[in-house]
């Protein structure tokens, strides 16, 4: 019968091994909500997790304003993806502000309001993945690849830099790995850049490269793999004033339009833009003066 001195000893040392012990992998539940955000633990990518989202901070596909076609591009492939029709992979691209993000998350919940609540697998899933966390993408495919659900891989401001590696990892699995893209997963990422590279950097790559050609390709193809290249730009006045009203409206703002117009110019040079992010930042700024809770 072991002594106290010694069971204490025993004691310890099973502390000491269980917190050695790598945590146990959290399982994919993806029937646990219709967003998601990709985690990576700190031992690493193979402990991976879906942390659900009960609320995803969108507006209605309806409240987006001067971006018709944008919307009926992107509204269309995802429809048809989740339908288990050919879609592409959709690479959102302009000024800063102007609905890329927005976009993704309206279009999300736009079809799943089409396909309804009665069959909760029949639902798009929507996965946040993270810029930094790219390495760990052909993990998160493989736990996604055997999983009946069809999801939307959302990287928002996605961009690299010259020593920037990560790339290669979404080159992968966007066109011409191995396994490829599984058939349940579509991939929409959003930048303000049409080439994911600063201008500066790609012509530099040409300037200094034995053959030019060749290094700005390996960087420069990436954005050629997605199928589809959604352009973004900074609104008229006319397309800003649309987007006023229209937040007002939805928000029940008891507001004249000429008062409305009058601020909403003002707001627009404070900031020194005008785009859909300025709208709402000062719709929240109006609503917040008028005692108006926003509720979307």
């Amino acid at each position: 019968m072991p002594d106290h001195d010694t069971l204490a000893l025993l004691r310890s040392i099973a502390a000491s091994l269980e917190r050695l012990a790598p945590p146990v992998p959290k399982s994919i539940d993806l029937t646990a909500a219709d967003a998601f955000v990709w985690q990576i633990g700190e031992t690493g990518s193979e402990h991976g997790w879906l942390e659900p989202v009960p609320s995803v901070s969108r507006v209605h596909i309806n409240l987006l304003q001067g971006i018709d076609a944008s919307k009926e591009t992107l509204l269309d492939n995802t429809r048809r993806f989740a339908k288990g029709l050919s879609a592409n992979n959709a690479l959102l691209w302009g000024a800063r502000g102007t609905g890329k993000s927005s976009l993704v998350k309206a279009a999300h919940a736009a079809i799943n309001e089409e396909i309804g609540s009665a069959d909760a697998m029949q639902r798009l899933a929507l996965i946040e993945l993270h810029r930094e966390d790219l390495p760990t993408l052909p993990r998160l495919l493989g736990l996604l690849r055997s999983q009946p659900r069809r999801c939307i891989l959302f990287c928002d401001d996605l961009s690299f830099d010259a020593a920037d590696t990560s790339y290669k990892s979404l080159k992968a699995v966007l066109e011409g790995g191995i396994e490829g893209r599984p058939n349940n997963v579509i991939f929409y990422a959003t930048s303000n850049r049409r080439h994911l590279l600063p201008r500066d950097m790609i012509e530099n790559e040409r300037s200094t490269a034995i053959n030019p050609s060749e290094a700005v390709e390996e960087k420069v193809s990436l954005s050629d793999r997605f199928g589809l290249w959604i352009g973004f730009h900074n609104c008229d006045q006319d397309t800003y004033f649309a987007i006023i009203e229209g937040y007002a409206k939805a928000l029940d703002l008891l507001i004249a339009q000429d008062d409305l117009r009058a601020q909403a110019v003002e707001w627009s040079m404070t900031r020194g833009a005008r785009s859909g992010r300025v709208a709402w930042q000062f719709i929240q700024d109006l609503a917040g003066r008028l005692g108006k809770p926003i509720k979307l």
